[in-house]
């Protein structure tokens, strides 16, 4: 029998999509023939799943779970909101995050070998959308929080020492709601910084105002910037005369970490043309 190389089987999962564990036991069954393999996982099941592997999954949900000193964040994507609604999609989803959960797993590819990349397909063979678990983010710190907004859009984690978990709660809601970017401003990066630099110099260049003016309308506008975009400056949403530092210095606490995930963000939705995808189908060319 032919040795399965690494390599070869990292190729079969790019020109099909299925699992690692489910290449290499094709490749051992075609004995290393690759165009066998795919052509034997033509005629399953599992291949029926691949051919959706390229269809862009941006809708879905987020699930937490929370435990002492540890909390998980999870997205799964879906096609469409539709099928984020629907029960077997949701169990599975529940699967997921107790599998990740349990094992303390943030890394995709090592959670999905085996049992839950069989339910995975299982699912996208019953539904008829592509199925995709996108990312998992854990959290580990004195006092965890985890806050899920109603419709399971948006997720987030909140690590805090010092404190209780009702004030990591309060901030993950916090955080859901006006989602800001850094903890605090000594966070914010300096690629972040130069680039809302120079585009509040070129605003002002146009003023026509003096150089030292220029100078401090730039600095007061990116001072603005950095407190909208953090945190700890940012107005409490449950008591907006109260900036969140604040309210965590009273409890005499400290915000150590943030993750927030809301569903689909920075995927690019495909926007298909109906007639245009009739067409295609029938093979007809558009001129």
């Amino acid at each position: 029998m032919a040795a399965i190389s690494a390599s070869l089987v990292k190729e079969l999962r790019e020109r099909t999509g299925l699992g690692m564990m489910e290449c290499k036991k094709a490749l051992v069954e075609a004995d290393g023939d690759i165009e066998l393999a795919i052509e034997n996982l033509r005629k399953s099941s599992g291949m029926k799943a691949a051919k959706k592997a390229g269809r862009v999954s941006a809708d879905g949900v987020v699930a937490a779970k929370v435990g002492d000193g540890y909390a998980q964040l999870v997205e799964v994507n879906s096609e469409t909101d539709f099928v984020a609604r629907d029960d077997n999609f949701k169990a599975f989803v529940e699967q997921v995050a107790e599998a990740a959960f349990a094992n303390k797993q943030t890394d995709v590819a090592a959670l999905m070998e085996g049992a839950l990349e069989q339910a995975r397909q299982a699912l996208v063979q019953k539904i008829g959308e592509n199925i995709t678990v996108r990312r998992i983010a854990a959290v580990e710190a004195p006092v965890v929080a985890a806050y899920v907004h109603g419709n399971s859009k948006i997720g987030v984690l909140i690590g805090l020492e010092g404190g209780d978990e009702e004030l990591a709660k309060d901030i993950a809601m916090h955080v859901a709601a006006v989602n800001p970017q850094f903890i605090a401003r000594e966070d914010v990066s300096e690629d972040v910084l130069a680039k809302e630099r120079e585009i509040y110099e070129a605003q002002a260049a146009e003023s026509g105002k003096p150089a030292e003016i220029i100078a401090k309308m730039v600095e007061g506008r990116l001072n603005k910037f950095v407190a909208e975009i953090s945190l700890l400056e940012q107005p409490f949403v449950k008591d907006p005369d109260t900036k969140v530092g604040k309210l965590v210095e009273k409890a005499g606490a400290k915000v150590v970490a943030m993750i927030r995930y809301g569903v689909g963000e920075g995927i690019e939705k495909q926007e298909s043309n109906f007639a245009e995808e009739v067409a295609a189908a029938a093979g007809l060319n558009k001129d």
